[in-house]
Order: C-alpha cells, then sequence, then structure tokens
C-alpha cells in the first residue's frame, strides 16, 4: 500500500511537535494493537510551547492536513500546546474527522486521583499561559463533586533537554528539582504531567516528589479515554497487529536514535517530509529521504 492510500477507520493519526507524541502511541499501540498509526513529528519546528497562539494554530492544521492524506478515522492531538490552544480551530476544519486532545482526559485522571484537591500542572509556557488545564479540572471537579486547587509552573527547558535524550542526567535532575521546587512547597499530592516530553522524567520527578505524588500522564490518559471509546465502536481483530509508520520534517535519524526511549521500543524506519516547498502537507510524503 502506498504512503497517499486511504486506510480506513481503524488508522489513528498522531501529531506532536517531535518526538514526545511517541509516547501517546506507546499506550495507543498497548490498548489498541489492531490500529495501524501514523505518526507525524514537526522535528523541524519544535518545540510549539514557546510559538505564538497563531503560529501554533498554523503548524497544528498544516500537521493535520498531512496526515487527512493517510484516511485516517481519528486524529489525536498528542500535544499540550496544541490541545491548550487549537483543538478548537482544528474540530472547525476538520468536520467529520473525530480530533482527541490530552487536556481534559490528563484533568480528569487528575481529579479522580488526588486526596487533597491540590493538584499541580507543569507544561509548556503555551499551555501554563493557556489557563486550559485549570478549566478543564473546573470541569471534571463539578462533575465529581470535588474541590480542588491548581498550581501550575512552566517547564520550558525539559522539551529540548528530551529532544536530545537528555532525561536521566545531573542537568535535567538540577533543573527538574527548581521548576518542582514551589509545587512541592504548595502541598500538591498529584501532578499533571502537561506535556507528552514529560513522561521519561518521571523516575527523576518521582525521587523529588516522593511516592505520595501521584503522577498523571496526559498522554495515557488520552490513550484509555479513546480506546475505550474505540472498543464500542469497531470490533477488536485480535489475530492483526497494527502498523506504525513515522514521518518527522527534519532529521529522521536523530529521531530513530531517541525514539526508543519515549516509544519503549524499536521506532523502526522514520521517513522524511520536508518543508522546503509550500505547500508541503498538501504533497505526498516523499519516502527513501535520507
Amino acid at each position: 500500500m502506498s504512503s497517499g492510500s486511504k486506510r480506513g477507520p481503524k488508522t489513528l493519526g498522531v501529531f506532536d511537535s517531535g518526538i514526545g507524541g511517541l509516547t501517546v502511541v506507546r499506550h495507543l499501540r498497548r490498548l489498541l494493537p489492531d490500529y495501524d498509526i501514523v505518526y507525524f513529528g514537526d522535528t523541524a519546528r519544535v518545540p510549539y510551547g514557546t510559538k505564538s497562539d497563531a503560529t501554533v494554530r498554523r503548524f497544528a492544521g498544516e500537521a493535520a492536513r498531512f496526515l487527512a492524506q493517510f484516511g485516517v478515522g481519528h486524529l489525536v492531538v498528542a500535544c499540550n500546546t496544541v490541545s491548550a490552544v487549537a483543538i478548537r480551530s482544528l474540530a472547525r476544519d476538520f468536520q467529520g474527522l473525530p480530533v482527541n486532545g490530552v487536556i481534559l482526559p490528563g484533568a480528569e485522571a487528575a481529579v479522580a486521583a488526588t486526596r487533597s484537591g491540590k493538584i499541580g500542572v507543569i507544561g509548556t509556557r503555551a499551555t501554563i499561559a493557556s489557563g486550559a488545564y485549570e478549566h478543564a479540572i473546573a470541569v471534571a471537579a463539578r462533575r465529581a463533586g470535588k474541590k480542588t486547587r491548581v498550581f501550575k509552573n512552566p517547564c520550558p527547558l525539559l522539551v529540548p533537554l528530551a529532544e536530545e535524550g537528555l532525561v536521566g542526567g545531573k542537568a535535567a535532575r538540577e533543573v527538574l528539582k527548581n521548576y518542582l521546587a514551589p509545587l512541592r512547597a504548595r502541598g500538591i499530592d498529584t501532578l499533571i504531567l502537561g506535556c507528552t516530553h514529560y513522561p521519561p522524567f518521571k523516575p527523576a520527578i518521582r525521587s523529588i516528589l516522593g511516592k505520595r505524588v501521584t503522577l498523571i500522564d496526559s498522554g495515557e490518559a488520552t490513550a484509555r479515554r479513546l480506546a475505550r471509546a474505540l472498543r464500542r465502536e469497531v470490533k477488536s481483530d485480535r489475530k492483526r497487529r497494527g502498523t506504525l509508520r513515522c514521518y518527522v520534517s527534519d532529521i529522521p535519524r536523530q529521531f530513530e536514535a531517541v525514539g526508543r526511549r519515549f516509544l519503549g521500543s524499536r521506532v523502526g524506519r522514520v521517513w522524511l517530509v520536508p518543508q522546503d516547498d509550500l505547500p508541503w502537507f498538501q504533497r505526498p510524503p516523499i519516502e527513501g529521504i535520507p
């Protein structure tokens, strides 16, 4: 089957600003093993969290148009920044294609987990500034009949550290200690990892905050919610193993090398989608470019 051919409802399109969305793919492959997944990482323009809302919306629309060429049945926005500022524009522009963000599932999981009602959120500057998590947590708390307080802190250095594969060293730990100190002082008992680049930092975060703080992986919560919905819609085929195809806008070799840490297994071949001509997102991807 060629890269641009139609694939049907059992194909999921997943995109992120870079490599972090593979953490969502990891959970989707575990929960929906018979689904094909097409992934796009915009590695030429990562990070999104430092960009303006208008720029993020444009980038998100281009990524979605690229994935729509594959005839995907669902679009998974594996990026908290896009989910925070562009989910409505995507839903408007791609009517008929279900768009799944990571904010609400993460908020619901945090509200369910908290004992004290003190919830911390870390994310990119754009995600934190948007107020999307506060709103989603408030909605989830009302539904659950709980009272919550939200404490947040942007962590802009974590995405570049993750993209370089530097998640377990002293530099990452020192950065995390600085970012987490204000939240620790507030006595939070639940922390939302509000960026799909953050799960590889879990061991370091746990060592700083302690075991009593529950870590909420927004990507995992999203995968679980989508899997429940899809199991009701489409019968599972236990004999079939879904495929994964990854496309990036820059440095595919780096993506292959670092991707295992996020995916939990070998990524395999990664294809480059050049952005040197426009509109690049309307052109079927060129395979085989080193």
